[in-house]
């Protein structure tokens, strides 16, 4: 496996089928409030088959050799990539819930996991700080689960936080890509103009001052 072209690859994959999106003259509004030159919707990617059977086929490759249970697709996003991966590896599914549901058998964690000591890696679309990644681990291991690894697909790679909490958590992190590698494909393939890239890799190095700085172009809320 050749990690670095993969990640190109891979890179080019989410910007042709516009999983990551670019537009720093009118900026994405997050639920936090803050704004952003860029946007990333991993959840887009289930809809192109063959595309994410290039990116499921790395994924596999990439834990094949960790002589894993099972995986585990955190609620929603890495329910579907969890699929993905459990068929070509030939090994058992489960999906883990943010928080017990509110009937039945209040299972937090669904599919069949019964075996104590079981090693499971935990499988989400994308990572940022990977802040909401604690819950899925924490349910995995207070059932008996032995979770040292979590994949995604999509790393932002650029939050400090990101790699002390994995390290915090005994986790290894495997991601196909970076922001660091979809910046370096759309720079080659010219697929923006350099001004775009270089407002792009200031927001990425200095979020809060890019938001000040772009203040002006936060979208107008109509009237009712």
């Amino acid at each position: 496996m050749n990690k670095e072209k993969n990640a190109l690859i891979a890179a080019k994959i989410l910007l042709d089928t516009k999983s990551i999106l670019f537009n720093p003259e009118k900026p994405f509004v997050f639920t936090s409030g803050r704004l952003s030159p860029v946007y990333t919707d991993m959840r887009r990617m289930i809809s192109f088959p063959k595309e994410r059977g290039v990116l499921m086929d790395m994924a596999a490759d990439m834990l094949k050799d960790l002589n894993l249970d099972y995986v585990a697709g955190g609620e929603t996003a890495g329910i579907p990539y969890a699929a993905f991966i459990a068929e070509r590896l030939n090994i058992p599914m489960l999906y883990v819930r943010k928080k017990p549901k509110g009937f039945g058998k209040m299972a937090q964690i669904e599919g069949c996991l019964e075996q104590d000591g079981a090693k499971v890696a935990l499988i989400e679309d994308l990572q940022t700080d990977g802040g909401s990644k604690k819950v899925f681990v924490d349910a995995l291991r207070s059932a008996g689960a032995v979770v040292e690894h979590a994949f995604v697909v999509f790393h932002y790679g650029n939050f400090p936080q990101s790699y002390q909490n994995m390290k915090d958590w005994g986790l290894t992190l495997h991601a196909i890509t970076t922001w660091a590698d979809v910046l370096k494909v759309a720079r080659v393939e010219k697929y923006f103009d350099e001004d775009t890239l270089k407002s792009v890799e200031f927001f990425l190095s200095e979020p809060d001052e890019w938001g000040k700085q772009n203040e002006h172009k936060r979208p107008i809320k109509e009237q009712a």
